[in-house]
């Protein structure tokens, strides 16, 4: 069964699937799913901008060195879940 993170399964995709085909027409939808997958696009290249920005920005502040240890942390973490099932404490 396919499901969405909105948790819609598979015969509710249908049904909208069918509404949409009765109030749109199916000679509508090709242009419908253009205008979604422009829309897609511009919102993925408005996040690309963003993400570039605030790299640019921690570059230029420094901030770069310090995310890659934050990070390596969360690795050293994560990878003792992984081994280990659970966090051990260290006292």
């Amino acid at each position: 069964m396919i499901s969405l993170p909105l948790f819609i399964s598979t015969p509710e995709l249908m049904i909208v699937g069918l509404v949409v085909i009765l109030v749109f027409g199916s000679d509508k939808l090709p242009e419908i799913a253009r205008g979604i997958a422009r829309a897609m696009n511009t919102v993925r290249n408005a996040t690309d901008d963003i993400k570039n920005e605030i790299s640019k920005t921690a570059d230029e502040h420094g901030f770069t060195e310090d995310v890659k240890q934050i990070t390596s942390k969360i690795e050293e973490v994560k990878d003792q879940i992984e081994e280990t099932g659970s966090i051990k404490r260290r006292f």
